[in-house]
Parts: C-alpha cells; sequence; structure tokens
C-alpha cells in the first residue's frame, strides 16, 4: 500500500504530482498489521537489512572522547524493533564508559562523523558546545536535479508528522527554527553535489530543507522518505570542529563522503 500524490505540493510536507509515497505509520500501518494477521508474508526487508554488520571506523580517540564514522543504515541508538546501534556496540567495546556516550545524532540513513563522550562531564561539556552552536558541521550530498543558484539560505521551521512519524513537516506555528545554509560543489549529469551547513539540529533537517518546495524544491538522492529510494541516501557528515573539553583547543576531523 502507498499513497499516490496527484495536484499541487502539499504547502507543509514534501508531496510532489504523480509521485508515490509510503504508508503512513499512524493510520495505515496499524490497519495493514491486522489485515495481514494469519497470511504468509515475506521479512520485512528493512528489518533484514539492519542484520547486516556494518562496521564502525574510529577516526580520532583518547581517554576523553571518540570520533567515529557511522555507516549508513545503522542506528545511533537503539529502536524499539532493532536493538544494534552504535551506542550499544560502543557501550559493549567499551564498558567502563559512563553517562549517555551519545552526544548528538545521526539520521539511520545518514553516514559520517559521529561524536562520543566517554564520561559525563566530556559529555556535558560536548552538549553544551552543541547547545551553544560554536560546533561546527558540514555535510556533503548528492540532489536529484540542477541547481542554478551557487548558495544560499533555508529557513523552514520543523515539527514531527504525527500521524506519520519519524516524518516532519514545515510548520510556522508550532514548528522549531530550522535553519541551513548550502553551496553547490558541482552538477553533473542533472545532479548537484552541495555543502549543507545546519545551523540548528532538527530531525531530517537536511532532507526536508532540500526536498520541500519553499527549500531546495529538490530530494538528496535515495531519500526513501522524502524523494526516490536508491542504494542509499546520499547524505554524509563530511566536518565537524569543536573545542576539546580537556585541552581547550580547537581541534577538526574530516571524513570524505563514499560518493
Amino acid at each position: 500500500m502507498a499513497e499516490f500524490w496527484w495536484g499541487k505540493p502539499s504547502a507543509n510536507a514534501v508531496r510532489k504530482h504523480q509521485h508515490y509515497y509510503s504508508a503512513c505509520t499512524g493510520k495505515c500501518k496499524p490497519i495493514l498489521h491486522h489485515m495481514l494477521q494469519g497470511l504468509t508474508v515475506d521479512d520485512n526487508p528493512l528489518i533484514a537489512q539492519f542484520q547486516v554488520k556494518k562496521e564502525i571506523e574510529v577516526i580520532f580517540e583518547d581517554e576523553y572522547l571518540l570520533v567515529i564514522n557511522k555507516p549508513h543504515e545503522l542506528l545511533s541508538v537503539a529502536g524499539k524493533e532493532v536493538k544494534d546501534s552504535v551506542y550499544s556496540r560502543i557501550k559493549k567495546k567499551y564498558p567502563n564508559a559512563t553517562g549517555p556516550l551519545i552526544v548528538h545524532r545521526l539520521d539511520m540513513s545518514t553516514s559520517g562523523i559521529l561524536l562520543i563522550a566517554k564520561n559525563e562531564i566530556i559529555h556535558k561539556n560536548l552538549q553544551a558546545q552543541f547547545i551553544n552552536r560554536t560546533i561546527k558541521k558540514r555535510y556533503v550530498a548528492l540532489l536529484h536535479g540542477s541547481l542554478y543558484k551557487k548558495n544560499g539560505e533555508i529557513n523552514l521551521p520543523l515539527r514531527v508528522d504525527l500521524d506519520d512519524r519519524p516524518k516532519q513537516l514545515v510548520c510556522y506555528e508550532h514548528g522549531k527554527k530550522a535553519l541551513t545554509k548550502w553551496e553547490v560543489i558541482e552538477v553533473i549529469d542533472n545532479k548537484t553535489k552541495v555543502y549543507f551547513y545546519p545551523i540548528t539540529g532538527r530531525t531530517h533537517q537536511l532532507r526536508v530543507h532540500a526536498a520541500h518546495q519553499l527549500g531546495l524544491n529538490i530530494p538528496i538522492v535515495g531519500d526513501d522518505l522524502y524523494g526516490t529510494k536508491a542504494n542509499r541516501l546520499y547524505l554524509h557528515a563530511e566536518n565537524l570542529s569543536f573545542r576539546h573539553p580537556i585541552s581547550k583547543k580547537e581541534v577538526q576531523f574530516t571524513s570524505p563522503a563514499p560518493f
């Protein structure tokens, strides 16, 4: 079961004329679950995909923190159905580490740099840097179309779609501020590679800002929520800079995009 959109784009959600979208989780999923009870059906391909072990690369490590390269399709923290995650693996590898460990999150489908704290004091320090927006982040994305402007800024407030989690909606009444700066790297074969600089850190911020008609109006290649599915989501957290909590020196780490 899927949603087929016909007509003008939705004002708040990402919907384009003559495009298919997955059935919603709030209304469709409960009905489908009831309808399929007792029938022989294939295993959920998403769950099967999560069983494939993807290795975590350690970019930097000292006694206080870790900088890792998270592979795409690996959760930052465990979900309801899938327990394998960055958190579970780090907790197993470093049993003496204390505190929440995960300083910030990347979407399951997004690859790239993730920061891990080995104790609660370091975690609080790094989280404060995120809250104060002194940490600088740069992402690389491949868009499914051409952009003719070289750079710009997207300011679209976001909130969760209550009927279709984890999708996000543009909402000027209840949405939280979401600001993204961007610049074009190159355009090849009607696909545009861009840098994204998220000023805020909302869920699916870059994905919605790319796909929404009031944003770039071009989805990221492989975005199965707001665009068209491919072999992966072409979004990668490439660069992260912050002040080390102990040395107080500005440090910077880069993990080149694999596309």
